[in-house]
C-alpha cells in the first residue's frame, strides 16, 4: 500500500501532462491531416513560409502552387499550413 502511495503524485502528474499536452496535440495533428487530405485543385492556401498561392495540381505528396502571374511552385502537401480565408 505504500508504494502505491509513493507512486501516487507521478500518476497525477502523467495524468495531468495527458490531459494538458498530449490529448490536444493529437487532435491538432488529426484535425491538420484532414485538412491536408481535404484540399483540392484551385483552393487558396498559406504555405508554412507564409506564401500565398492557388492550387494547380495536386498529386499524392506534392502539388504545384500558383503564387502569380505565370508563377508556379511544386512544393509538398506537407508545406500547407491553411487554407486561406476567403475576403
Amino acid at each position: 500500500m505504500e508504494n502505491l502511495q509513493s507512486f501516487l503524485p507521478i500518476i497525477v502528474l502523467f495524468a495531468v501532462f495527458y490531459f494538458l499536452l498530449i490529448r490536444p496535440q493529437q487532435r491538432q495533428q488529426k484535425k491538420r491531416k484532414e485538412m491536408l487530405g481535404a484540399l483540392q485543385k484551385g483552393d487558396k492556401v498559406v504555405t508554412i513560409g507564409g506564401i500565398y498561392g492557388t492550387i494547380k495540381e495536386l498529386r499524392e505528396k506534392d502539388m504545384v502552387l500558383r503564387v502569380g502571374d505565370n508563377v508556379d511552385m511544386r512544393m509538398t502537401r506537407y508545406s500547407v499550413d491553411r487554407q486561406q480565408e476567403e475576403e
